[in-house]
């Protein structure tokens, strides 16, 4: 889709539709102007169909022989909780009521008073395109739709031209990360994932390198092998970096957990367990390719950005890890497994120790590590864990510019007793009661303590069941927005 920013009063535009926003307390003010424009009389039509202007609302009207002969109309609520969030929600919803209005050209306004221009482009621009997306891949017959070939963004200036590009970048990333977690673990696996990131590089002429198991054996990584040793699809370590032109100011790493499907292994996930979306436990690497597909389009100043993921599925053959059996990560320390389904960070611990023998700035990992954040949070909000105040606060304002949501979450230092072991240096899990705590401290222990680390579970957010917001019903592509503005303001 198209996107174009004017200042150019309606009737200079070539728009067969107009989409509104409007405020419950102020809705027939907003209206008057528009209506003035049109020689219609809006407000007794919205009156007399009971329009409150309430978060959600959406009035569709037809004005055959005008131009525009098309009008939506969405409710926003008041305007004191109207922020960037429910300015990405309303344009998502009413760029899906444009759908199959027969609508080409759909012109979008929205209250952006009190927004920076640039956020106000992100939010519309992110709003309507992340929103219409539909992955019909794998369907025998795709159902036909009709959408605007344009939108145009009233009230923002043209010379906004290179941030509506940025955004358009920014989605783009989404909706890769979106198609890697929405595909079924048939067709997604670790080749399939190395297969993605050579092309990333070819593209855009990225360095990447990838470890075989034997690679990985040859550092060893016993913990990611551990984990790989069921998989009936060999392992693969990912590395791909993104350098910036110039002096480098900043060096970052995101690592995202690469499971392609979870079985549990021998800890085998019952009814119940969701195992048929396990597909999904790859979602922080689809987060970081999506993010490294934003970034290298971006290439934001000074900062290089190493990419990585330690890939593999966790399956139950005769050659998978048993409970009870102890490795030994690239780091010298000694896992007792007691759990195969926590198998995800088995391989984000070799992941962290190869990122922190990098010498970066800063590491943050994004990983479906454990259903007790979903519990915690629920399914809209990641938790977030780290021992550094300031790299906290840059992802919480990251998130927030993004329209995503991060809570921070204790690295309770007690609760390390739970992994104590005693045959190894600890166990892979410690007792039920805040499980996603010990998840976070178990990973801490394979970072180099001088080195800026956060850790990021998108288990809740990583899916959603029947769409929510700018999000489709599946894949969200949860964290790749964060990431890419967190990578900018570096």
């Amino acid at each position: 889709m198209e996107f174009r920013c004017s200042t150019a009063s309606l009737a200079e535009l070539p728009c067969d539709g107009l989409a509104l926003g409007l405020f419950s307390s102020t809705w027939q003010e907003q209206l008057r102007p528009w209506a003035e424009q049109l020689g219609q009389p809006l407000l007794e039509l919205l009156e007399k169909r009971q329009f409150k202007g309430k978060p959600g609302e959406l009035v569709s009207l037809q004005l055959p022989g005008l131009q525009p002969s098309l009008l939506l109309l969405a409710g926003l609520g008041e305007p004191e909780n109207f922020d960037g969030v429910a300015l990405r929600l309303g344009a998502a919803q009413l760029a899906k009521a444009s759908s199959g209005q027969g609508c080409s050209q759909l012109a979008l306004a929205l209250p952006l008073e009190g927004f920076a221009p640039a956020s106000a482009a992100a939010a519309l621009v992110q709003g309507v395109r992340l929103a219409l997306f539909q992955d019909q891949r794998f369907r025998s017959e795709p159902e036909p739709r009709q959408l605007p070939s344009s939108t145009w963004l009233l009230g923002l200036s043209e010379e906004l031209g290179a941030e509506v590009l940025r955004n358009q970048a920014i989605c783009a990333g989404v909706e890769l990360a979106r198609e890697l977690v929405a595909a079924p673990p048939n067709v997604v696996n670790s080749l399939s994932l190395e297969a993605t990131a050579r092309t990333l590089a070819k593209d855009y002429q990225l360095e990447l390198s990838v470890l075989d198991e034997e690679d990985c054996r040859q550092r060893g990584m016993g913990a990611f092998l551990a984990v790989a040793q069921g998989a009936s699809v060999p392992p693969r370590f990912l590395h791909l970096v993104i350098r910036p032109e110039g002096p480098i100011r900043r060096r970052l790493v995101l690592i995202g957990k690469g499971l392609t499907f979870d079985s549990g292994g021998y800890n085998l996930k019952v009814g119940g367990s969701q195992i048929e979306l396990m597909k999904f436990d790859m979602g922080g690497c689809g987060a970081v390719l999506g993010a490294a597909r934003s970034l290298a389009e971006l290439k934001p100043a000074g900062v290089e950005i190493h990419v990585i993921s330690a890939t593999t599925e966790n399956m139950v053959s005769a050659e998978a890890i048993h409970p009870g059996s102890i490795v030994t990560a690239s780091n010298g320390k000694t896992i007792e497994i007691n759990n195969t389904d926590a198998e995800g960070r088995l391989t984000l611990a070799d992941a962290l120790v190869y990122a922190s023998a990098l010498k970066p700035d800063a590491i943050v990992d994004l990983a479906t590590l454990t259903g007790a954040c979903v519990v915690a949070l629920g399914d809209e909000i990641a938790g977030l864990w780290s021992p550094n105040d300031a790299l906290a606060d840059q992802l919480k304002d990251a998130a927030r510019q993004a329209g995503e949501s991060l809570w921070r979450m204790p690295l309770q230092a007690s609760y390390k007793e739970g992994l104590k072991s005693h045959f190894a240096d600890m166990k892979n899990t410690g007792p039920r009661p805040g499980g996603s705590i010990t998840g976070a401290l178990f990973l801490q222990e394979f970072v180099d303590a001088a080195i800026p680390w956060a850790h990021l579970d998108i288990a809740g957010p990583v899916w959603s069941e029947k769409g929510r917001g700018i999000d489709p019903a599946g894949a969200t592509g949860f964290g790749v927005r964060t990431l890419v503005e967190w990578c900018c303001q570096a």
